[in-house]
C-alpha cells in the first residue's frame, strides 16, 4: 500500500476517529475507497492506451528484434560452428579448406583443454591423498620430556638462590645441620 505499515494505518484510523467522529466514519472510508478505485481504473486505462499505441507503431516488433539479435545463446559457440562448417562449401575450394582446418584447430583446442583439466584433477587428487596419509619416517616430537627437563632446571637454579634468602639465625641452623651431615 504505498510504504505504510500497520501503525500507520492505526495512527491514520484513530485520528480519523477523533476528527469526523465515530457517526460519520464509515461513510468517509466508503469515500476515499470510492476515490482510491477510480484512481486505479484510471492508471489502468491509461496503461492500456500507452501498450494498444506501442503496439500499433510496432514498438514490439522492434524489441523482439532486439532480444533475438542480442540472445547469447545465437551468439555463442553454435553460430561460430555454424560459421566454420565445412560441409557447406564449394567442394575443393580453398574456402573449404580453410574451414576444414579450423574446424580440426578448433577440435585440437578442446580436447587439449580437456587434457588439461583432467591432469589438474588427477594432481589435486594425487596431492589430496599424499596429503590424508601419514609419514611414518618422522617420530612424533615429545614436547612433555622437554619440558619436564626444563622444570627440573629452573627448580635447581630456586634450589640454590632460596638458602641465600634466608634470614640470618636460619642460616646458622642450616650450617649446623650440613656440618653434622658431613661429619656422619
Amino acid at each position: 500500500m504505498g510504504g505504510i505499515g500497520g501503525m500507520e494505518l492505526l495512527v491514520i484510523g484513530l485520528v480519523a476517529l477523533i476528527v469526523v467522529g465515530p457517526k460519520d466514519l464509515p461513510g468517509m472510508f466508503r469515500t476515499v475507497g470510492q476515490f482510491t478505485g477510480k484512481a486505479k481504473r484510471m492508471a489502468r486505462e491509461f496503461s492500456s492506451a500507452m501498450d494498444a499505441a506501442a503496439d500499433e507503431a510496432g514498438v514490439k516488433d522492434v524489441t523482439n528484434t532486439l532480444k533475438a539479435a542480442s540472445n547469447p545463446k545465437k551468439m555463442g559457440l553454435d553460430a561460430v560452428n555454424k560459421a566454420i562448417n565445412p560441409d557447406k562449401y564449394d567442394e575443393g575450394s580453398a574456402t573449404q579448406k580453410l574451414a576444414k582446418d579450423r574446424a580440426e584447430a578448433a577440435e585440437k583446442i578442446q580436447a587439449a583443454t580437456k587434457k588439461l583439466e583432467d591432469g589438474k584433477r588427477a594432481k589435486a587428487a594425487a596431492e589430496a591423498e599424499a596429503a590424508a596419509q601419514p609419514t611414518a619416517k618422522t617420530p612424533p616430537k615429545k614436547p612433555a620430556a622437554k619440558k619436564a627437563a626444563a622444570t627440573k632446571s629452573t627448580t635447581k637454579t630456586a634450589a640454590k638462590k632460596a638458602p641465600a634468602k634466608q634470614s640470618p639465625a636460619k642460616k646458622t641452623t642450616a650450617r649446623k645441620t650440613a656440618a653434622k651431615k658431613a661429619s656422619s
